[in-house]
């Protein structure tokens, strides 16, 4: 008996209680979360376990993931780089260099207001030409943003 994994169904769950922004900022990835936390009073760090690996062409991308769980609550905010070496995590959306995730656990609602001040935030940096939120419906490759 063979058994089957729901990619769907786990993407889903997933980003169940989460919003994503996509950022077009042209510099390096430790670059931008260094000034997302200087700036912005963050901590974000450099999490490998998250990190997202992908083989296209017989060969391994790997897309490194930051992330900061917020003291005292239920919420973690992930950066990933959308691409690495030619090849993007999200390859219908070439043209943006960051994907923001702002994930909730089971049952934590995520303020909207909250998603705002942090779109609002990100757009203050010098490097940031543009921060949108994105609808998951618009998402062909959810699944490459599972870890």
């Amino acid at each position: 008996m063979k058994l089957k994994l729901d990619n769907d169904m786990i993407a889903e769950e997933f980003f169940e209680n989460s919003h994503l922004l996509g950022i077009v900022a042209p510099v390096k990835d430790y670059f931008f979360t260094w000034q997302i936390n200087q700036r912005l009073g963050f901590h974000f760090r450099l999490n490998n376990e998250c990190e997202i690996q992908l083989r296209k062409r017989n060969r391994n991308y790997f897309f490194p993931v930051y992330s900061y769980p917020l003291p005292g609550c239920c919420i973690t905010h992930y950066i990933y780089n959308n691409q690495h070496d030619g090849e993007y995590l999200l390859p219908e959306f070439k043209h943006l260099d960051f994907l923001w995730l702002i994930k909730g656990e089971q049952g934590e609602e995520i303020d909207h207001k909250e998603v705002t001040v942090v779109q609002q935030m990100v757009k203050l940096l010098p490097f940031v030409q543009l921060v949108n939120e994105m609808t998951n419906e618009k998402i062909k490759n959810k699944t490459h943003l599972v870890f």
